[in-house]
């Protein structure tokens, strides 16, 4: 089956609008994909990205101002890590990153990984993404990963929230939802499954990433609502994110749209710059 290629991110995003960036800022979701000649996607991917290396996030990074950055390893590399190490190392301490562990990756790989900035593990539960984790395969790598100190990340949808929110809430180790749990802004900060994000968010073990509010809603508007009871439920727990390139977005978003939206949900300086600088620096081992 032919794959129809992703469009690329905005090509030119906009700085701050009225605000500045603090030193040190975080975009803590974030992808890079190829240059495929040199890290080709799996044969059996799901879908096609465009081609976004290192070099094109710097540039919209540098647009925004932001300095640091954790990548996360996307689907279409499975547990083939070499982009992301080659970048990790390339950053020489600006960069973190999530990555994908299973029984094939070996020991001396997470030494690697762990020397170069990787500080998670990340399970996806979204459909189209693949067959989720059961929960024997978390506790599996939980047990690998945490002697390095390394957190958990969980890509879930509301559905899956539900399912899984006992089993995460008794997990003893550090653990980070992704992208407000997926959630349709259509319905509204009074569902089931925001209410269940919010009791989640205020344990102390977990984080939570106000980040992909252009998955939510075609207004990012939308999202504000949703942002700002996440950062007020958890405010040293809270990070921020573009998920550029955007990959399966429903639409191309313009990256300063999405700083500025951060900006109208946290609108106090010294709550902005927890969530872009000091809660990513804790989390992620930034010096």
């Amino acid at each position: 089956m032919t794959l129809t290629p992703l469009p690329p991110p905005h090509p030119a995003p906009h700085e701050a609008s009225g605000w500045t960036v603090p030193a040190g800022a975080c975009d803590a979701h974030c992808h890079i994909f190829g240059p495929q000649d040199r890290f080709p996607y799996l044969p059996g991917r799901a879908y096609q990205p465009a081609e976004t290396p290192l070099e094109r996030y710097r540039e919209m990074a540098g647009a925004l101002g932001l300095t640091r950055a954790v990548f996360v390893q996307p689907a279409v590399y499975g547990t083939d890590h070499a982009a992301m190490l080659d970048a990790l190392e390339r950053g020489e301490g600006a960069y973190a990153g999530v990555g994908i562990i299973d029984a094939s990756v070996r020991d001396a790989d997470l030494a690697r990984m762990h020397a170069a900035g990787f500080r998670g593990a990340r399970f996806n539960y979204v459909g189209h993404l693949g067959a989720r984790p059961s929960r024997g395969d978390v506790l599996a790598v939980m047990a690998r990963v945490a002697p390095l100190g390394w957190h958990l990340v969980f890509h879930v949808d509301a559905g899956a929230l539900g399912e899984e929110a006992g089993f995460l809430a008794d997990l003893p180790c550090p653990l980070v939802i992704d992208h407000m749990a997926r959630l349709d802004a259509a319905a509204g900060v009074q569902q089931p499954g925001f209410a269940a994000l919010l009791e989640l968010a205020a344990l102390p073990h977990v984080w939570t990433k106000i980040s992909a509010a252009d998955r939510m809603s075609a207004d990012l508007s939308d999202a504000v609502p949703f942002m700002a009871a996440l950062a007020a439920a958890a405010p040293s727990r809270t990070l921020w994110g573009t998920d550029w390139p955007h990959p399966n977005s429903r639409w191309m978003p313009d990256d300063g749209d999405l700083l500025d939206l951060l900006a109208r949900a946290v609108p106090g300086e010294a709550a902005r710059t927890a969530i872009l600088v000091d809660n990513p620096a804790r989390l992620y081992a930034f010096t």
